[in-house]
């Protein structure tokens, strides 16, 4: 299928990933359906993206009229049906869990045309994993947007055996149109390539953390000041969300069964405890207190 035969765009799933994944569709011109179980969730992405919208018109980023026709092609519906129906190219952004994700494959694949692409927004998990609940190995393959999506300018476009060219290229000039840079891999591996380096980095200093060498702040301050990073490895997993980097891990380690894939303990007491980042106002960093200053 080429770019422009899609017309519909479906995301399903509006946490922090795919409510800004659907307006970078919309933005980019085509008619957008964000769907969520959730009503309040889609409350809360409605919300949240009149802000980020917002604040684009005042910083200029676009311009009022640009921003009211993203907005008159983006709807919201908690039904999957009226989301993927007769759309050309489905993004799923749902939980990171691999048994959600096939699920919602098995289901997307009766309700859309043949023609259809359906991608997986997943950070690490391959998408042959996900696309043989399918009649449509062809057509799946992974776009791996990275958060957050109006900010990032990066989209790791994943082919498995089984991914057509046609539908990489696709993906690739979709990405284009949307105004991100897509990069593809032609060939699947567990993590892709950021996280890959990302998550070398993150055990590295939750070992460091973990047998008393540093405090997590002076880790992330030296990653900052002697590595010109922009951000440390315990900030960064409380932006993307540290139940996120820990499905991630659990589903590394169900692969493999080495005990050093498992999550470090302390990650998982913070998962236990729903203290996952910036999301929940506290994770390695407290940001209550942050926003009691502010």
């Amino acid at each position: 299928m080429e770019i422009n035969k899609i017309q519909k765009v479906a995301v399903i799933g509006a946490g922090s990933m795919g409510h800004q994944i659907a307006m970078l569709c919309a933005l980019g011109g085509f008619e957008t359906y964000l769907q969520d179980i959730d009503d309040r969730s889609l409350e809360k992405a409605k919300e949240q993206l009149e802000v980020h919208m917002t604040r684009w018109v005042r910083k200029e980023k676009i311009t009022e009229k640009e921003k009211v026709n993203a907005f008159s092609n983006l709807y919201m519906t908690t039904s999957i049906e009226m989301a993927a129906e007769d759309a050309d190219l489905v993004i799923e952004a749902v939980v990171e869990k691999l048994d959600v994700k096939r699920e919602v494959f098995a289901k997307l694949d009766q309700i859309v045309p043949k023609h259809a692409i359906l991608a997986t927004n997943s950070s690490t998990i391959v998408n042959s994993k996900i696309a043989d609940v399918t009649k449509r190995p062809e057509n799946v393959l992974n776009m791996h947007f990275f958060f957050p999506p109006l900010v990032m300018d990066c989209v790791e476009v994943v082919m498995s055996d089984k991914t057509s060219k046609e539908t990489a290229q696709t993906a690739m000039d979709f990405c284009e149109q949307i105004g991100r840079t897509g990069v593809l891999l032609e060939k699947e591996i567990y993590g892709f390539i950021a996280n890959r380096l990302l998550f070398a980095l993150s055990k590295e200093a939750m070992y460091l953390y973990e047998n008393g060498y540093a405090d997590f702040k002076a880790i992330d301050t030296i990653a900052k000041k002697a590595l010109s990073h922009p951000l440390g490895p315990f900030e960064i997993a409380d932006l993307s969300g540290i139940d996120v980097g820990y499905y991630a891990n659990m589903q590394l380690y169900q692969e493999t069964g080495d005990p050093n894939d498992k999550p470090a303990k302390v990650v998982e007491e913070k998962v236990k405890a729903g203290h996952l980042g910036r999301k929940t106002g506290k994770g390695w960093y407290d940001y209550t207190i942050e926003k009691a200053i502010k």
